[in-house]
């Protein structure tokens, strides 16, 4: 079972959220929080594998929630929930570590899927959505981030490459697989290194440094 946090400012959104998600076979919500401190304080107490994160709420929002999630020695998987795709609250929240996003009416079996795949390591943004992602993220960006993505990039190897340059072009798991002839396993593991390496913590991370060096 996939345990799900629920974190809106919004008991109504929660209550919904929470009768939807209940009934699937695959997911328990085993909590809610009304902002991104509790939802902090709940993901510290443990038993959490996904956060659906709200970005606008009182306290904490979900940018600087998710940001204190990451710094956690086991992050849990955070899926921003948004009302506008290309709201600059949801580039903040993706370059700050969120593993994807979802529009607030999205249907309900559509949901179910994506905190699936986010916890399994697929990514849930479109190819055009990562690009725009990127060029927001980086509009601006100077000679020193340059020279570090550079650097981070040479200690990839030349595989890793391949499979970097294929997530920033916003590509899923199986597309990587079938395009350089691998494994499923071969592609989760070569992402997993690469988060390590670029210091990543989610495939817009690793979009952002191809980009940063030149290779995007």
């Amino acid at each position: 079972m996939i345990r799900v946090l629920i974190t809106d400012d919004d008991a109504l959104v929660r209550a919904g959220l929470a009768l939807m998600l209940g009934g699937a076979s695959t997911l328990e919500v085993v909590g809610e929080a009304g902002n991104g401190r509790e939802a902090v304080e709940r993901v510290r107490a443990g038993g959490v594998d996904i956060v659906l994160m709200d970005l606008r709420m009182p306290v904490m929002d979900g940018i600087d929630a998710t940001t204190a999630l990451r710094d956690l020695p086991e992050p849990p998987k955070v899926l921003v929930l948004t009302t506008f795709d290309a709201d600059d609250y949801v580039v903040r929240a993706l370059a700050a570590g969120a593993d994807g996003f979802l529009l607030k009416d999205t249907p309900p079996a559509q949901i179910v899927d994506a905190v699936e795949k986010v916890v399994a390591g697929e990514p849930m943004l479109s190819p055009s959505i990562t690009q725009q992602l990127i060029r927001q993220v980086t509009d601006g960006s100077g000679d020193d981030r340059s020279a570090e993505a550079s650097r981070l990039v040479e200690t990839l190897t030349e595989r890793e490459l391949e499979v970097a340059l294929a997530v920033g072009q916003g590509r899923s798991n199986a597309e990587i697989a079938e395009t350089l002839f691998m494994s499923l396993a071969t592609v989760k593991a070569h992402i997993s290194h690469l988060f390590t390496k670029l210091g990543a913590a989610n495939r817009v991370q690793v979009a952002i440094t191809m980009h940063d060096a030149g290779l995007l």
